[in-house]
């Protein structure tokens, strides 16, 4: 398990959790930045652009929440959110449209990544400092030469990635993947503040009636083993119902591993 020192104890990373917000600890953190920042000759309070397409309003919601959750917590003293409507033409031309990092004209990008694969690599391959994704949202250009993404790790990031893909063993595989997303996290530059979240359905399947898988055909799709019930299922019946799935499940892996155990003598 990766530890980074006693700034990552304690988070919860359960469901539905933002485990990386901590107001306390983000102003202990600025505090010794701003020292040596102005040491260096900065002045504050430092303005950062974030651009936004006048026609999106949730967006243009979202990001005025982020401005005042940052603002709120290191102060409009020490760092302002500059938030830039613009046209749908400017905003594309300067973001989608862009060719080159020094066309994305901002500083601040807050966009998503949903994975390909069932795999971690489809997530941490678009920091890749020779092919990340993501890269010139970041204002860098892809490539071992670029000097600019090694002055931020992003050379020692990739050799931790090219490590984990070539590892087989799922287990060790993970846990170097876990290394990587561990050093993004505390490099920030990646901040973990949006999930695609939940979405209410009303449905009179009976609950864990269906075989279910994030990748390939088992899903919504297949009706196999499908029950109906007459009415809308219930939050107390979901959970009841869950309670009961997870108890048969941890009793047939715990045979199916006896089971495997014995071959395996």
């Amino acid at each position: 398990m990766v530890n980074y020192g006693k700034e990552w104890q304690g988070i919860n990373f359960a469901d539905a959790q933002d485990p990386y917000y901590n107001p306390d600890k983000a102003k202990a953190k600025f505090a010794e930045a701003k020292k040596e920042l102005q040491a260096k000759g900065v002045q504050f309070p430092i303005h950062l652009d974030k651009t936004v397409d006048l026609t999106n309003k949730a967006e243009i919601q979202g990001i005025n929440s982020m401005k005042q959750s940052i603002e709120s917590v290191l102060g409009a003293d020490n760092v302002v959110i500059d938030v830039h409507q613009l046209s749908t033409e400017d905003f594309d031309n300067t973001s989608y449209l862009a060719q080159t990092a020094a066309q994305k004209d901002y500083d601040l990008y807050n966009g998503g990544w949903s994975a390909d694969y069932q795999d971690p690599s489809s997530y941490l391959d678009i920091f890749n400092i020779n092919s990340g994704g993501v890269l010139q949202n970041l204002g860098l250009e892809p490539g071992e030469a670029n000097d600019k993404a090694k002055a931020v790790g992003l050379d020692v990031y990739t050799q931790m990635l090219e490590e984990a893909n070539k590892e087989q063993d799922p287990a060790k595989r993970y846990e170097k993947y876990a290394d990587a997303q561990a050093w993004l996290v505390d490099s920030s530059l990646a901040i973990p503040n949006v999930s695609l979240g939940g979405t209410p359905t009303l449905r009179k399947i009976v609950p864990f009636s269906t075989p279910y898988s994030l990748a390939g055909n088992k899903g919504v799709e297949s009706y196999k083993y499908l029950k109906l019930q007459d009415k809308t299922v219930t939050k107390d019946e979901y959970e009841k119902a869950k309670e009961k799935w997870l108890k048969e499940k941890e009793e047939s892996n715990k045979k199916a591993q006896e089971e495997l155990a014995k071959h395996v003598k």
